[in-house]
């Protein structure tokens, strides 16, 4: 039986690349029955009826599975944030990039629209941005008008499923367009009322850009922290999971514990104090949040 991977899925159809070659499927009534629902970037064995048509017979074990956007065997998420219009924000960056270690997805931050950012927002960003890269990232500054940074982009898409992530109205269309202009993805300004974009992109899609994938996504409808413990926390903050070895306590959450290594490095300026204030505010969250039954 033929094998290939599902890169669109629309109005129940799912749109099977087998090498260069699209087959429109549907899913078998099975899958339906037992609850399973085929998901952009699935794996798959399927039976065409023609050249044009066919069903999907079995979905192949996936290595990880996002639930919004629903997509599945994610190799990096590019989480994208402008400098300005809306301005960067290290809060909502943080919770993006612990959402994506608890997938164990490895993350690529990209800020954008650096090419409207003055003197000072420069500054600004290209602290941020040695803070991150110190914690274990990988930045990248880019433009879309200028195309500065894209060059320096394109290597990290090469033979991956990418995820393309953020708020709205930073650029993700944009940066998408630069990569690969016939694309023609649509774009909306930010509104100046709301200080955000408008959604442009409607459905989960892996666009081939070289030989990577790339999912234009509706970004994550929800940022909560719906299935990460108090514990598994500091485990989505690399720099903290690094210092908590010198904690004298086994199982040390680093909000009043005594001998603390993590609250130590904070101290002497060795983590950032935001990463840590971001930590806390997301441990009180987790702790706060309503048992689901």
């Amino acid at each position: 039986m033929p094998e290939g991977k599902i890169i669109k899925a629309l109005s129940g159809f799912y749109y099977v690349l087998d090498d260069d070659h699209l087959i429109q499927c549907r899913g078998r009534g099975i899958f339906r029955k037992n609850k399973i629902t085929p998901l952009v970037g699935d794996e798959v064995v399927f039976q065409a009826e023609n050249d044009q048509e066919g069903y999907i017979l079995e979905i192949k074990d996936r290595k990880n599975e996002l639930q919004r956007p629903p997509i599945a065997n994610v190799d990096q998420a590019i989480l994208v944030f402008s400098a300005v219009e809306p301005d960067f924000s290290p809060a909502l960056l943080d919770r993006f990039l612990v959402l994506v270690e608890f997938n164990h997805i490895k993350p690529l931050i990209c800020i954008t629209k650096m090419d409207l950012t003055n003197d000072e927002q420069k500054e600004r960003i290209s602290t941020y941005a040695k803070n991150y890269t110190e914690a274990g990232y990988e930045v990248i500054l880019t433009s879309s008008e200028t195309e500065t940074g894209i060059d320096l982009l394109n290597p990290h898409l090469e033979h991956k499923i990418s995820v393309f992530a953020g708020q709205s109205g930073v650029g993700k269309s944009s940066l998408l367009n630069a990569l690969r202009p016939e694309l023609e993805l649509k774009t909306n300004n930010i509104s100046s009322h709301l200080g955000r974009g408008k959604h442009t992109t409607r459905h989960v899609e892996l666009i081939k850009i070289g030989h990577g994938l790339v999912a234009d996504t509706p970004g994550f409808s929800s940022l909560e922290f719906l299935n990460i413990d108090p514990e598994d926390l500091t485990h989505c903050f690399p720099e903290l999971l690094q210092a908590s070895e010198n904690c004298k306590f086994r199982g040390c959450l680093h909000l009043k514990e005594p001998k603390c290594g993590v609250k130590e490095r904070v101290e002497i300026g060795e983590i950032p104090a935001y990463r840590y204030e971001h930590y806390v505010d997301f441990l009180r969250e987790i702790k706060e949040r309503k048992p689901r039954y």
